[in-house]
Parts: C-alpha cells; sequence; structure tokens
C-alpha cells in the first residue's frame, strides 16, 4: 500500500486539476485501486486536495494529497480516462508511474498565438450571433484574442486567477470600447454591447460551472459545491472588471432582444459558420486535438442553430437553450463512442456560445446606474438560461446513462 496509494493519489490530483468531474475522478481511481490490488478504496474529494483510505489484507492506509489551483487541460482528461480504462489486470505502481510521467510532460497542443488567435474568431461570432454590427464584431475578435494573449501569458507566470481573470476582462473591455469609441464616437448602440461582452466571453468557466451541477447531481456535493463557487468567484472577478471599465465609459443600458422576429433563410447559413467557428475556438482553448475541434464545431452548430431558430419562432431563450445543449448531450453520447473520449471535452465548449450574452452586460451596466430591479430581473433571465445549458446537458446523461438513472 505504501506503493500503490501515492501514484493512485497522483492520478486523481491530475484528473481534478485537468477539470474532471469528481465522480469520474472517482470511478477511474477505483478502477485502477482493484488491478493494483487493492480490496477496497474510499475517497474524500473536494477541489483541493483528495483523502483515500484502502484496505489490503485487513489492513487500512490512509493518505492525503493536495491540489493546486484547478486549470482546464481536455487532452490530459482523455489520456488519464483512457488510461484508467486499458491498462492490464497485472498493474503495477511503478508503471502507473511510469504512464503519469509521460501524460504530465506533454505540453499544449496548441501556441498561444493559435488560441489566441481562435478566441478572436470566437469573439466575433458571438458578436454576430447576438445581433452586432460590423464595428462591435470586428472590435470583439481584436480584444478577445488580445485578452487571451495576455491571460495566457499571465498564467504562465503561475499569478492568482482571480486577479488575472479581472485585470484581463478589463484590459479586453477597455481596448473594446477604444476601438468603438475611436470609429464611432460617443454612440454606443445595443449592436456594440453585444461585442463589449463578446470582447471577455473567453473569461465564462464553463468547465467548472457545467463540471460542478454534474458533480451535484452524481452526490458529489463537497467538490461540486468548491467548484461551483470557484467558477462565481472567476465570473465575479471578470464582471468587476468589465464594471470598472462600463462605469467609467459611462455606457448606456440597452434594450433586451425580443423573441417572435423570425426567421431570415440567409441568416441560417452565417449563424451556422458563426456557430461552427465558436465550437472550434472554445475546444482549441480548452487544448482539444483537430479531431475534436472538428467534432465541437458541429455540436456547437446543430445546438446553437436550434437554439436560436426556436427562439426565433417565439420561445423564449431559457427553455430554447435547454433544447439546444439537450441536442448536443445527446449527439454527443453518440460521437463519443467513434472519438474514444470523455463526454464533457465534447458538451462544455460546444454550448459556451450560447452564453446569453446581452442579459450580462444589461446586468452589469444597470448595476452600475443603480436600477437595481431591472438588474435583478436581467441577471435572473441570465442565470435561468446559464442553469439551462448545464441541465440540457444533464438531461442528455440521464436519458443516455443508466446509471444516472439508478442510484445505488
Amino acid at each position: 500500500m505504501t506503493d500503490a496509494l501515492p501514484v493512485l493519489l497522483r492520478f486523481g490530483a491530475m484528473m481534478l486539476r485537468a477539470g474532471d468531474t469528481a465522480f469520474r475522478v472517482r470511478q477511474a481511481m477505483d478502477l485502477l485501486a482493484t488491478r493494483l490490488g487493492v480490496e477496497r478504496l474510499a475517497l474524500h474529494i473536494t477541489l483541493g486536495g483528495i483523502t483515500a483510505t484502502a484496505w489490503q489484507q485487513g489492513r487500512a492506509t490512509t493518505l492525503a494529497i493536495e491540489i493546486a489551483p484547478p486549470g482546464i487541460d481536455a487532452a490530459r482528461i482523455s489520456a488519464l480516462e483512457t488510461l484508467a480504462h486499458h491498462t492490464p489486470s497485472n498493474l503495477t505502481p511503478a508503471v502507473l508511474n511510469t504512464e503519469l510521467d509521460r501524460i504530465e510532460a506533454k505540453g499544449p497542443l496548441h501556441s498561444i498565438t493559435t488560441v489566441a488567435i481562435a478566441i478572436g474568431l470566437a469573439s466575433a461570432a458571438f458578436s454576430y450571433l447576438n445581433g452586432g454590427d460590423v464595428l462591435g464584431t470586428a472590435a470583439a475578435m481584436v480584444a478577445g484574442a488580445t485578452g487571451q494573449a495576455v491571460r495566457a501569458l499571465l498564467f504562465r507566470r503561475r499569478l492568482n486567477q482571480y486577479a488575472v481573470s479581472a485585470f484581463v476582462a478589463l484590459l479586453a473591455s477597455g481596448l473594446y470600447c477604444l476601438i468603438v469609441f475611436a470609429v464611432a464616437g460617443r454612440s454606443f448602440s445595443a449592436a456594440h454591447a453585444v461585442g463589449f461582452i463578446s470582447s471577455a466571453l473567453f473569461l465564462v468557466p464553463g468547465f467548472p460551472l457545467v463540471a460542478a451541477l454534474l458533480d451535484l447531481v452524481q452526490h458529489q456535493t463537497t467538490a461540486g459545491m468548491a467548484r461551483l463557487f470557484y467558477a462565481l468567484m472567476i465570473l465575479l472577478a471578470a464582471a468587476f472588471g468589465l464594471s470598472v471599465v462600463a462605469g467609467i465609459a459611462s455606457l448606456p443600458s440597452v434594450p433586451a432582444p425580443a423573441p417572435g422576429q423570425g426567421i431570415e433563410p440567409m441568416s441560417l447559413l452565417w449563424r451556422a459558420i458563426a456557430s461552427f467557428a465558436g465550437g472550434c475556438g472554445f475546444a482549441l482553448l480548452y487544448n482539444s486535438g483537430l479531431r475534436i475541434v472538428l467534432a465541437v464545431g458541429l455540436l456547437s452548430l446543430a445546438g446553437n442553430e436550434l437554439r436560436l431558430a426556436l427562439h426565433d419562432l417565439g420561445m423564449n431563450l431559457p427553455p430554447a437553450t435547454f433544447l439546444g445543449a439537450l441536442v448536443v448531450g445527446l449527439l454527443a453520447s453518440l460521437a463519443r463512442a467513434t472519438l474514444h473520449v470523455p463526454r464533457i471535452v465534447l458538451t462544455v465548449p460546444g454550448i459556451i456560445i450560447m452564453t446569453p450574452g446581452i442579459y450580462a452586460f444589461r446586468t452589469i451596466v444597470l448595476l452600475n446606474q443603480g436600477e437595481v430591479l431591472a438588474a435583478v430581473e436581467a441577471g435572473a433571465i441570465c442565470c435561468f438560461v446559464v442553469g439551462a445549458m448545464a441541465l440540457g446537458l444533464a438531461a442528455a446523461r440521464f436519458a443516455t446513462e443508466r446509471h444516472w438513472m439508478v442510484e445505488r
């Protein structure tokens, strides 16, 4: 046990830090424990550490490990889950340690420049999908790409994630406003408001939010609540940076978009292109391989096209978003069998493009203006839409995985 338990904890810590859910970490560690000769394994998983008690020949051994601040690495999640499911039955701690060294030695699949360009295109796509004009879309692309590049460089210096998120949100949105004001003067329209939020879209902690909900559904309450508050802190830090810029620039509030505008046939093609580009951009941000990037782009295209079409036909945004996310989850269930990757690697980047940008903008600006009731209304709609995104993915799990419906 003195050899097996430390390497098991190392495996779990690597999985959790890469952004995987606590219940998947528990399942994978149980698989490996059996192959290492552990008779029974009890785990207590939080976002900051794992405590494990293992039994072998009537003896119990307890060990704990601390985990560094979490990140997101889809390629590492896939590699670790593949390792857990395809190791030989006579696995030894030394062999497992060697495999973990190999996985840990792999660097990012894409350069900072490539990811920054991808996020710039994703920001532009989000701006277009939410009604941004040419100027706002172009400014969002430049600001988003710049913000992501700066964030990646700051993270390389291991700076605090919350401070970096606030600073980068201020930088990206500030650069966006400078570009818009330089071209259009002080006439900040509703189309420009969409671009303002789009410039900081890459700061949305989609992976932690969805993983937190999935953990809570699976009764991993400690890890789920910790991850949820981590994601909310990231959102709060980003909102702080955006609020500072909105206050300094005296940005006006804009009306919320009304449903039932009807479907314009020509817009379907451009929406499809924009949705595909947005999904691909976030898959690159999460360090997915090119094959996975293309799959995520197609999932984003299908789910977001459905969501926007239903909204255009008069359906309110939260139920339309739920159905769009449900389609992404169901299609990901089919695709993962061919691609051999965890479902979360496909679904989370596939739904980020559904983030309710206008309502987030209205919440920030109205709070700055002291319009508390109107801000609460906009914020509530924003929360309902974000919740619908996560619940759509959870519903797809209930529909396709029996163990999600049956509790043991």
